[in-house]
């Protein structure tokens, strides 16, 4: 990465870039070993800026982490906009969230590595995330299956969000296995329990 020459910009332009540099460094570095200086450098503002817009490295973070969440509860929302069965609209939910952790390697560290944050805001901000996805899950499941069972469905969709999650950390280690791949395997062990339940 390179220093970036400071220009006037609008506060949100602003804002936003200093959380895609942020994002960046945090998912190379790790939360601990990250720096508000190395940050601010690479933005190309001062520090006490830094400070200014997010109060600390841990408000950084969470800043980080939301929109993260939020990109990612855009991408999976419109992939299933027009599917006409449950499984097609399972298909294309998976398939957006297998190619939002491939396009977003840096957000998904952040997410991925939570351990390191158990007990923080930061722990709190991760596992909202997951239940933006099952909540999202569990909505879908209510439009294409029999919603009478609502405890059934969430346990479905928390299974889901959690097989997902593991298989996600899996194909890390194999970058052969594309988003288009990692769907095929989750559906073939998914579908085959979902679809009983298929209106």
């Amino acid at each position: 990465m390179t220093t970036a020459k400071r220009k006037r910009m609008p506060r949100a332009e602003r804002e936003r870039q200093m959380i895609e540099v942020a994002e960046q460094v945090f998912g190379e570095r790790g939360y601990a070993m990250a720096s508000m200086d190395e940050i601010a450098d690479l933005v190309g503002v001062s520090k006490p800026m830094l400070y200014e817009y997010f109060n600390s490295k841990e408000g950084l973070l969470l800043a980080c982490i939301r929109q993260s969440r939020a990109a990612l509860q855009e991408a999976t929302e419109q992939s299933i906009v027009g599917a006409e069965s449950a499984e097609e609209a399972l298909r294309r939910g998976l398939l957006a969230f297998f190619v939002f952790i491939r396009e977003r390697r840096q957000a998904w560290s952040l997410l991925r590595h939570e351990m390191a944050l158990i007990g923080t805001p930061a722990a709190d901000e991760i596992e909202e995330t997951r239940r933006q996805q099952t909540d999202l899950i569990t909505a879908l499941m209510s439009g294409y299956f029999d919603s009478e069972d609502t405890l059934r469905a969430e346990a479905s969709a928390e299974f889901v969000v959690g097989a997902c999650e593991r298989l996600a950390i899996w194909c890390e280690r194999f970058p052969e296995v594309t988003p288009e791949k990692a769907t095929e395997y989750a559906m073939d062990l998914l579908w085959a329990g979902l679809s009983q339940r298929a209106i």
